[in-house]
This record gives structure tokens, C-alpha cells and sequence, in this order.
């Protein structure tokens, strides 16, 4: 059990496969690999590591404080601009939070997902292809909840991110004013 939890505890990069967290079935297979046991079954792995409280497949996200000066008065600007939405939208105002996410995979699965069946699961090949990286800008309309012209591209530039808001406004010649709440765009 020690191997398996020291393995666990590991990226699994270092062990050379091509997946960012431990599955019970690849922890099984790094097992037999490195001649730890002859064979285990992943669900014997989920127990074990259920028993030893390890959740090597789930991330918790956390945030270093920001030392800026200026944080409780850009909270209460944003949250002022987020409570007041539904009144400027009756003026015909659009309000949106706009968010940036790099690096996402272009995965595809090598295999199609084998179908339903009494008594087993939707089955869903473990190996992909990869396609290369995207960037994803999205809009989040403060008032309706709606996702609002989304772009995916194969760079994150400032040029980038312009395109983006014009297309964005150019999605609704109707509206009178917009307001846009944003991170900063950080360079890559």
C-alpha cells in the first residue's frame, strides 16, 4: 500500500502518461509497471485509496491574496455594476462578465464510446489524439445568465481579445450601452 500511495502522491507525468491526475485504473497499471504487484484491479486501487482518504483524481483551485491597494474599492465598483444590470438593461444596456481560459486541449478520443447496455455502463475510451491548444474567451450576460458570443482561437493576443469585443458588440446593434467586466489580460 505504501508504493501505491508514494505513487499516488506523484505527478504522473513524471511516470510518463499523458494525463494531468491518477485514475484508479492507471495507478493499477503504474502498479504492475514498476513490478510492485503482478496484477491489481483498479476498483481494489478505489478502495484502497478510499480507505487511506487520497483523492488523487479531484483538485481543489486556490488563490494567493492580491496585495492590491485598490481591491475593496474594484470589489464594490463591479459589485455596484452587477446589482444595478437589471435596471440598465430595461434601458437597453448589456452587462457582461468576460473571462479567458488558455491552453485548452483539442482532445479526441481514439475510439467512439461503446453504447449503454443491461448491466454495464457507457464505456468511454481512456486514449486520445491531441489537436493542438485553443484559447477560449467567453461573455456572461449579468442579467440573463446566457453565455453571449463566445470565441475560440489558436492564440490569446491582445489583438485577439479585441477582435473579441467588437465582435461581441457587434452581436447586438440594438443595445445602447455596454459595460464589461474583466480581469486584465495577462501576455503569454
Amino acid at each position: 500500500m505504501t508504493h501505491l500511495f508514494a505513487i499516488a502522491c506523484e505527478d504522473p507525468r513524471m511516470s510518463d502518461r499523458p494525463i494531468s491526475h491518477w485514475t484508479s485504473r492507471e495507478l493499477a497499471d503504474e502498479l504492475v509497471k514498476r513490478n510492485v504487484v503482478e496484477s491489481i484491479s483498479p476498483r481494489h486501487v478505489g478502495r484502497l485509496l478510499d480507505e487511506a482518504d487520497l483523492k488523487p483524481h479531484q483538485i481543489r483551485y486556490w488563490l494567493t491574496p492580491s496585495n492590491d491597494e485598490d481591491f475593496d474599492e474594484k470589489v464594490k465598483d463591479i459589485s455596484e455594476l452587477y446589482i444595478t444590470a437589471p435596471e440598465r438593461a430595461k434601458q437597453g444596456e448589456r452587462t457582461l462578465s468576460t473571462d479567458e481560459m488558455t491552453g485548452v486541449q483539442a482532445l479526441k478520443r481514439k475510439s467512439p464510446d461503446l453504447s449503454l447496455a443491461p448491466g454495464k455502463v457507457r464505456r468511454r475510451e481512456f486514449e486520445y489524439t491531441r489537436h493542438g491548444m485553443q484559447a477560449l474567451i467567453v461573455n456572461l450576460d449579468v442579467v440573463t445568465g446566457q453565455v453571449v458570443s463566445p470565441t475560440c482561437d489558436d492564440t490569446r493576443t491582445e489583438k485577439d481579445f479585441a477582435n473579441h469585443i467588437n465582435e461581441t458588440i457587434d452581436c447586438d446593434p440594438e443595445a445602447t450601452r455596454w459595460h464589461i467586466a474583466m480581469d486584465g489580460l495577462e501576455h503569454p
